[in-house]
């Protein structure tokens, strides 16, 4: 039989995609000389999948379609972004930053996990030597948990087919190698093939195979995108610059919420859970100043209280700069625009710049109405109430458009003592709350005519 010919790809080193030709920018993340050329092997058949019975065609009402019972993993945040735990025969993917507490919050997992279950927990990044030691200055339990140092996939498949665990780790998929793929461990074809190995294994055997990946500088998942559409779930562990939260988001999740967000300490006996994130995100100062308003976002399937603060500034040569961090940018500058056109309130000549406390991203549009009250706060040097929660989406006619869950917002500023509330007028709550007054207003105009009152 002939043998089939090795292909030639060239790939991008930063974000890892795959183009047929060498150009000299990549047409996915837009970097300048990233493209290298790798060469793609033939895939042995033997090495894709494993042996089994061909799959029978069957009408959709006779499969069963029972919850599969899920694993908890002792961790209720982490739960929490799974959708309430490990599903047998999925793949879970954690990305996040090196020094994250990837490795710190799997390990934690495990060994609590072994206890109870069948767990493999495989390393191809450092010693079990280094393991240990690691474990044992977190005081986590040693005798239940099965570890492996090994990086060729086809080992590490024995091992899971010998051994039978309900729930494997491999500490990374960067690291992993099949013997038939004629590339080094990292690149595309590698990381592809492996997880597409992995992948087929979990569901064949029914077990939790947990990837933990790298990023990229831009801060995505590093190799190629298929790699995201694989995987049952994607989860990513942020850790702010000089901060000791860290938030686990998830991006994709075939079996619970997207965007659903966990929120861990990371101390001397390594990742602790943060039961009310709202209380530590809410942390204000003592002494009021202006700029400051708190808002309440929806973080996957509950509230989260955050502090937005903004600074309004003279420009003082050049054009005026506006800059959000923990927000996006270009809604910033939108939503100014539409305070100078419905409002008459221009900042053309002040730099603007805006914040979310605490290290949060949000990424949705309820926040809209408290970024342009911190704004203007600022801007007219004007402190507002301590107790004054706000909330709502803008649009670019100065409409407020009332928001999802919003009678939940509102139960959750209330029970952190918040007296007042500005909200869309469709987001005005059925029946009176206790303890708090609710002004619904129908455009931004209508809002600060309200701010004005305080």
């Amino acid at each position: 039989m002939a043998r089939s010919k090795t292909k030639t790809a060239f790939v991008c080193s930063d974000c890892g995609a795959e183009h047929a030709k060498w150009q000299g920018q990549c047409s996915s993340c837009a970097e300048w000389n990233t493209l290298s050329r790798v060469s793609v092997g033939p895939v042995p058949e033997a090495r894709v999948g494993f042996a089994g019975t061909t799959a029978q065609i069957q009408k959709l009402n006779e499969v069963k379609a029972d919850e599969a019972e899920r694993i908890s993993t002792t961790l209720q945040e982490l739960d929490r972004v799974l959708g309430g735990g490990l599903v047998p025969g999925s793949v879970v993917l954690m990305g996040g930053d090196p020094g994250a507490g990837k490795s710190t919050l799997l390990l934690q997992m495990c060994t609590q996990l072994a206890r109870s279950r069948g767990v493999l927990y495989v390393t191809g990044e450092e010693s079990l030597h280094q393991m240990a030691s690691r474990a044992r200055r977190l005081e986590l339990p040693l005798d239940g948990l099965d570890v492996a140092a090994e990086t060729r996939a086809e080992v590490i498949a024995g091992h899971i087919e010998t051994h039978k665990p309900d729930v494997v780790v491999l500490d990374s998929v960067q690291v992993l190698q099949m013997d038939g793929i004629d590339s080094t461990p990292g690149s595309v074809t590698q990381v592809r093939e492996t997880a597409a190995f992995f992948t087929r294994l979990a569901k064949q055997t029914n077990t939790v195979i947990v990837l933990v990946g790298h990023i990229t500088k831009e801060g995505g998942l590093a190799g190629p995108k298929v790699l995201e559409h694989m995987i049952d779930c994607f989860m990513m562990l942020d850790s702010p610059a000089g901060s000791r939260y860290r938030t686990l988001r998830g991006q994709k999740n075939r079996f619970g919420a997207v965007n659903e967000l966990g929120v861990f300490a990371m101390t001397d006996q390594g990742m602790k859970e943060v039961a009310n994130p709202s209380a530590i995100f809410l942390q204000r100062g003592d002494l009021d100043s202006p700029g400051s308003v708190a808002t309440v976002t929806w973080e996957g399937t509950r509230p989260l209280l955050v502090e937005l603060q903004a600074l309004v500034d003279a420009v003082a040569a050049g054009y005026p700069k506006r800059v959000a961090v923990g927000l996006d940018q270009q809604r910033l500058a939108m939503h100014l625009a539409v305070m100078h056109r419905h409002c008459g309130i221009t900042l053309a000549d002040q730099d603007v710049f805006a914040n979310v406390v605490g290290g949060v991203r949000i990424q949705e549009t309820g926040a809209d109405l408290a970024l342009l009250l911190a704004v203007l706060s600022s801007f007219r040097d004007r402190v507002l109430p301590r107790d004054l929660i706000v909330f709502g989406e803008l649009g670019l006619t100065g409409e407020l458009r009332p928001v999802a869950n919003g009678q939940e917002r509102l139960r959750e500023a209330a029970k952190h003592g918040f007296k007042q509330a500005v909200v869309p007028y469709a987001n005005r709550p059925k029946k009176p709350l206790p303890d708090m007054v609710v002004h619904g207003v129908k455009n931004l105009a209508g809002a600060l005519e309200v701010l004005s009152r305080f």
